[in-house]
């Protein structure tokens, strides 16, 4: 297994950009460590970072390498700010870079990585969390599970505007409540289109914890779409916090339908 530290430039961005990269590797004498190798194309999992973190935090918080060892899985771990992977209303265009740009340079550099919708997932905590579902709400046709852990999934949810450094986000990112409410950036109004359109979605799983502020919305979420999208819904005791994560993106890892695993 390798873990390459990737920096190129976004036309997208118009900036240097950054993504840690866990990629398989056929070895024998890894001491502690599996083997994942394979002469196949190769499943692809974009993995999200929260709001306050980075494309490191993953690797620095979870033992996300060691639960992948021996699975033939591409991890992509991007850095997108605080986005919330959008094109934001005063920012950058970080929903096409994420759902068009990034994927275009994965498979430039990694040959190996898979086209296949069945071969792609996406996954994230919190802001991540809302990435992934937006990634498989609006792009059901390349991708075919998504998981949010703790996920931010409605950004106009109260926990989300309470205080001015989030209403400050809200604005920067998505404009007005008016703005926002009923766009391509509102997931509940996505799932709703999508299901009113007979697309085809992809499997998704949800998990949070019981005292955690995103708790209500998580729940909000899921008893809309539960009778009418394929949804796993997890929960137990926990807060926001990392060990709730470290614990359940081994869930996630499980739960994914990695053919050859």
């Amino acid at each position: 297994m390798a873990l390459l530290h990737v920096n190129f430039f976004s036309d997208v961005l118009a900036i240097s950009a950054s993504m840690d990269v866990i990629l398989p590797q056929k070895v024998s004498r890894q001491v502690g460590m599996g083997s994942a190798g394979s002469d196949k194309p190769l499943p692809v999992l974009y993995l999200l970072h929260g709001m306050s973190d980075d494309h490191t935090i993953w690797q620095r918080r979870t033992s996300i390498e060691r639960y992948v060892a021996e699975l033939p899985l591409i991890v992509v771990m991007p850095t997108t700010g605080r986005g919330a992977y959008t094109d934001m209303k005063h920012g950058y265009r970080y929903w096409t870079y994420i759902s068009e740009e990034l994927p275009q340079i994965v498979h430039e550099f990694f040959p190996q990585a898979s086209w296949r919708r069945e071969d792609t997932f996406a996954a994230g905590l919190s802001m991540g969390g809302y990435g992934a579902f937006k990634l498989g709400l609006r792009c059901p046709d390349k991708f075919a599970a998504v998981a949010a852990l703790s996920g931010g999934l409605i950004r106009d949810s109260e926990h989300m505007l309470q205080n001015p450094v989030s209403q400050n986000d809200f604005a920067i990112t998505f404009g007005t409540l008016e703005e926002y409410r009923g766009s391509d950036n509102d997931l509940l109004a996505v799932g709703e289109r999508q299901l009113a359109a007979g697309v085809p979605l992809p499997r998704l799983f949800m998990c949070c914890g019981t005292e955690d502020a995103a708790y209500p919305p998580n729940v909000r979420f899921y008893e809309q779409f539960k009778d009418r999208m394929d949804i796993t819904w997890f929960e137990e005791p926990g807060i926001h916090e990392w060990g709730f994560w470290d614990r359940n993106i081994q869930k996630v890892l499980d739960w994914l339908p990695i053919e050859g695993r």
